[in-house]
């Protein structure tokens, strides 16, 4: 069931642009939304997942989250000069200040290097904002996670 309900597209947003990915859970929303973040670079099927790299987060909401994931792999993608294309993500709640907890992110994604030739890079992504930030459970059974990113 999940596989034929998790799906990413972007939206349209004055000079940015909306990601959004859905989900049967809200991990594979999250994972899908990351994978929207890379189609805004290039077409994520040109990416091949050959290098793992680890990731974590935390934060006090899980909208907070969303842009956490999304801004540490926007670091990760310019740090290590990488694009991604496979992602799991594992989402709990952690214990943490403030009182009422937290959660966190654990994740990998997988990509590699990124070569101007064939991945043809569009934009640059600098980072993921508070705009139109929404993390939700629709009554239709499918999980939203979406949010703006500044290109």
């Amino acid at each position: 069931m999940g596989a034929a309900l998790a799906r990413w597209e972007h939206f349209h947003h004055q000079a940015d642009i909306g990601v959004r990915g859905r989900g049967a859970t809200l991990a594979e929303a999250f994972e899908q939304t990351a994978l929207a973040l890379t189609a805004v670079i290039t077409d994520p099927d040109k990416v091949r997942p050959l290098q793992a790299v680890e990731v974590t987060c935390e934060a006090r909401d899980l909208e907070l989250l969303l842009v956490e994931w999304l801004n540490r792999l926007v670091y990760e993608m310019s740090t290590r000069r990488m694009l991604f294309s496979r992602f799991v993500v594992q989402l709990q709640p952690a214990e943490a200040e403030p009182p009422g907890g937290s959660y966190s992110l654990r994740a990998t994604a997988w990509g590699e290097p990124v070569d101007v030739a064939r991945h043809q890079p569009a934009v640059e992504v600098k980072g993921a904002t508070y705009s139109e930030l929404e993390v939700a459970f629709d009554p239709s059974g499918v999980w939203l996670a979406q949010c703006v990113v500044d290109v």
